[in-house]
């Protein structure tokens, strides 16, 4: 038995294709609103220190973002 036959055999990468690369509806929504970037920034925030409250800067610059690209009115958001 030589070396090579205790290597596992990988599938062609061109052939195998990850279901995770995809985009899925809600990337293609936040995609759509041109402030990506900053909801992942949002996200990441609040995902490291699980608290809205610390992540103000974050949310400030999506909420700038949002209305930049004009997404108040395509969602009918409402300032409070």
């Amino acid at each position: 038995m030589s070396k090579e036959d205790n290597q596992p055999k990988t599938e062609d990468p061109k052939q195998a294709v990850d279901e995770d690369d995809e985009p899925d509806e809600w990337d293609k929504r936040i995609f759509s609103t041109g402030c990506a970037v900053e909801n992942a920034k949002l996200t990441d925030c609040y995902y490291e220190k699980k608290d809205w409250r610390a992540c103000k800067a974050e949310m400030e610059s999506f909420r700038q973002c949002w209305k930049a690209q004009g997404n108040d009115k395509r969602t009918d958001t409402k300032d409070a």
